[in-house]
């Protein structure tokens, strides 16, 4: 009886209507979410609250469907993404009316949205591909700190006296040249600044071609490279998973034909016996 309603529910959890379903639901929810930042009537107010239920439900659902249909329940709970939705589904269930936890139970809601990228494979993929990539990008960002740090000092002791708003100290010389890097009007700090220090051009292209150009392009070549490793890897694993479906059904099909065979067998002994009996008559 149990195995067969996991069979069910697992054909249900990898058909592709009821993961459609799924994203549907999720993208219902995120509009429901941006629906309550408006003045809405009352009527209107009242069919959201009956809405967030329905999600709500159909989220437990959804996600009993899963566990249920899962084959090894203990490595259910060791994947990331499964601890996730299931931490979201079971806060969502706290009641939105109240005080104490009413703050929370909102957060968690807007958090449903996220469901989005442990639902579709390619998302997943992207978003563990950044993680795996934060450490070799750590380095990247220590030396980009580096390099900021430098020039930091180098405008707050040059330019103070001509802005000290941008430059009165190392920190506030940090956030001008965060804005230089980004590209957001740095040409009214630099044609400023060249106004007193003509020369002070080579301090700007030098930090933007460093900053702008190597490292952000560094970052985006790890990003990259760890992507192209997990997308290698995910297909790796799909084709041992198929080699092992196709190893199982061939040792079904085995086990099949011998008991097939062995019944045979036990067939032909009594029919045997039963014609050495008739001959004995």
């Amino acid at each position: 009886m149990y195995e067969t309603l996991k069979g069910r529910l697992a054909a249900l959890k990898d058909n592709r209507l009821f993961e459609f379903a799924v994203i549907s639901v999720i993208i219902i929810s995120a509009l429901e979410i941006g629906a309550k930042t408006y003045d809405l009537p009352n009527l209107v107010n009242t069919l959201l609250v009956g809405l967030d239920w329905f999600i709500t439900v159909f989220f437990v659902v959804e996600i009993s469907i899963r566990f249920i249909a899962d084959s090894d329940k203990k490595r259910f709970f060791k994947n990331g993404w499964n601890v996730f939705d299931t931490l979201v589904v079971v806060v969502s269930l706290i009641p939105v009316n109240d005080s104490e936890l009413a703050l929370l139970a909102r957060l968690v809601r807007i958090f449903r949205v996220l469901r989005m990228i442990s639902i579709i494979p390619e998302l997943r993929t992207l978003i563990t591909s950044l993680l795996k990539a934060l450490p070799q990008m750590g380095y990247v960002v220590l030396l980009m700190f580096i390099i900021f740090y430098i020039y930091a000092a180098l405008g707050s002791y040059l330019f103070k006296d001509i802005n000290p708003f941008l430059w009165e100290n190392i920190a506030r010389s940090m956030l001008t040249l965060f804005r230089v890097m980004t590209f957001e009007d740095w040409t009214d700090i630099q044609y400023e600044t060249m106004e007193v220090y003509p020369w002070s051009w080579l301090f700007y292209m030098t930090f933007i071609f460093l900053t702008a150009f190597a490292f952000l392009n560094m970052v985006i070549g790890i990003v990259v490279n760890v992507m192209d490793k997990e997308s290698r890897l995910e297909l790796q694993a799909c084709e041992q998973e198929l080699e092992q479906n196709r190893e199982d059904q061939l040792n079904e099909q085995i086990d099949s034909l011998r008991s097939e065979i062995n019944e045979l067998k036990q067939l032909i002994i009594k029919q045997g016996g039963h014609d050495s009996s008739n001959d004995a008559r």
